[in-house]
This record gives structure tokens, C-alpha cells and sequence, in this order.
């Protein structure tokens, strides 16, 4: 592995194990995210689950809102939203940035 994709917030580097350990949660809580298809790791060429850093933002922001009461279903729902209106975010800044260059 380069050095350069500890750098790369999409590089698969942390096992389950390390993923709950640094996220303060149970493994179990990761596999059952995984298992209702709200964040997919991705697999090693053993099968084992392999997080990244932005995978790790994504599960920690589904543990606050389980921690403020929402169930699965509804912080699926949250958490896709909040990944939208980034997403459209950025693309009016993008093209902000275009018309301001014309």
C-alpha cells in the first residue's frame, strides 16, 4: 500500500474490529449496517469488511442518530438527505464559480 492512500478518505483501511474501536461501538453495531444495507464496507479478497475513513463519518453519524431516538429506517433516511443537499451544495458552488469566471 502507498503511503499516498492513508491520505484518501475512500481507501478501505480499517478492519471491523479497529472501525468499532475508534467509532466507541460494538462490531455488531457496524455488521448490522452492513447487513441492512445502509453503509456497505468494502471486502478484502478474504471477504473481511474493510472501512474508510468517510465510511467511519457515515457510521458515526448514524450512532448520533440512533443516540437521539431515530430507528433504522428514519437515520437511513437522514443521513441520505444530509449526503444530497451536499452534494447540490457543491455543485451551485461549482457553478457559481463559472459564471463568476465568465
Amino acid at each position: 500500500m502507498p503511503l499516498s492512500d492513508l491520505d484518501d478518505e475512500d481507501y478501505p483501511a480499517y478492519t471491523t474490529g479497529r472501525a468499532a474501536e475508534l467509532l466507541g461501538v460494538q462490531q455488531a453495531f457496524l455488521r448490522s449496517l452492513d447487513t441492512a444495507e445502509v453503509l456497505v464496507p468494502h471486502r478484502s479478497e478474504g471477504g473481511h469488511r474493510r472501512y474508510s475513513r468517510r465510511q467511519l463519518g457515515v457510521a458515526h453519524r448514524f450512532r448520533e442518530l440512533f443516540d437521539d431516538g431515530h430507528l433504522l429506517v428514519s437515520a437511513a433516511l437522514i443521513v441520505r438527505l444530509e449526503d444530497d443537499l451536499a452534494a447540490a451544495n457543491a455543485e451551485v458552488a461549482a457553478l457559481r464559480l463559472r459564471l463568476d469566471e465568465k
